[in-house]
């Protein structure tokens, strides 16, 4: 089990999920800004505890936001709900009957597992370590759940601009995604949906073990390291058990806000040892397929992720032409494969 209670537990948690997270999974800054506020504020702690540590009759779901971090993102609306985890907390207990007695993040991710932190929060539940894709995906088909065969329902879904959704049941994976991301476009930013609830025997086989343990990790060497002053990026790569794969300047950054998926490319050239090359990736929310000088170098489910020189990540949706970048690359896993069962 691990407790966060201070601030820089979760500044940790979320900075290393936000490396782990291909240049998605949410807004850092606002993920931070949520657990102060639930957790530090109100001088409060979440445990983070694996399935092995919870009792059988435990009922687990995943509380995230869909939709885009774009910078022109806009609510289309006024907004109407003050707190729209809150608001679907509320009709998942009322409106489905629904007691939940743990969380899991979707993904990794700044925002996205902040949610889940934040929810647990509220609710005073503890927090299972692991995810349903184990980096950020742009949608739900890249979900483990749904690759088990899982379906997502009952689910609640809440815009802040007052719309509030409950979705029994579909009859395919590609309704449900299209009907969530149709109520991101209809509010403009997001929407908060609460799904998947499910047993310890169903999470066993649907869970990425042990990847917030990982996040956590990685994000205390990245603090640890600013703190020493050490190259960070390096530090980054040895951690996730990958290799600095490229070194340079983002030339272009071409993106549009299409369909509530933040998308487009970007073009970084090469400085240093890899003077006179270039790297080229295709982003939805996270960067997809990646490049070098034209050839093939990383898609899903690899890993690839930009830093700063002190190991910030450099989330897609904060790019601008100019930035001095490193690039990671790491083979995706399992993570904790050992311990499922």
């Amino acid at each position: 089990m691990l407790r966060l209670a201070k601030f820089e537990d979760f500044e940790a948690l979320l900075l290393g999920a936000a490396i782990y997270a291909t240049g998605g999974g949410g807004d850092l800054e606002k993920g931070l800004r949520l657990v102060k506020e639930v957790f530090i504020d109100r001088s409060k702690s979440v445990e983070i505890m694996d399935l092995s540590e919870l009792g059988s009759s435990t009922v687990i779901a995943s509380p995230y936001d869909v939709g885009t971090t774009a910078p022109n993102a806009r609510l289309r609306k006024p907004s109407r709900v003050a707190n729209t985890v809150v608001g679907a907390l509320r009709i998942l207990r009322d409106g489905l009957g629904l007691e939940v007695t743990a969380f899991n993040p979707v993904e990794l991710g700044g925002g996205n597992t902040a949610v889940a932190l934040y929810a647990a929060g509220l609710a005073n539940l503890p927090v299972v370590d692991g995810d349903r894709v184990g980096r950020a995906a742009p949608e739900i088909h890249q979900d483990t759940a749904v690759l088990m065969g899982r379906k997502c329902t009952p689910a609640v879904a809440v815009t802040p601009t007052g719309i509030e959704v409950v979705i029994l049941d579909y009859p395919d994976v590609d309704d449900y995604e299209a009907l969530l991301r149709y109520l991101s476009i209809l509010s403009g930013t997001h929407v908060t949906v609460i799904d998947t609830p499910m047993r310890i025997d169903e999470a066993r086989n649907v869970l990425i073990r042990g990847s917030l343990s990982k996040c956590f990790e990685l994000g205390k060497k990245v603090l640890e390291a600013r703190r020493r002053g050490s190259f960070v990026p390096r530090i980054v790569a040895e951690t996730m058990n990958g290799w600095i794969v490229f070194h340079g300047i983002v030339r272009e950054w071409r993106w549009r806000n299409e369909g509530g998926f933040l998308v487009g490319e970007m073009i970084v050239e090469g400085i240093d040892e890899f003077q006179s090359r270039v790297l080229r990736s295709w982003i939805k929310n996270e960067h997809i397929m990646v490049w070098l000088d034209d050839q093939p170098l990383v898609m899903p489910p690899d890993i690839f992720t930009l830093v700063s020189r002190d190991g910030t990540p450099i989330l897609n949706h904060v790019v601008r032409e100019g930035m001095e970048v490193w690039a990671s690359q790491l083979q995706h896993q399992r993570y904790g494969d050992a311990r499922r069962g």
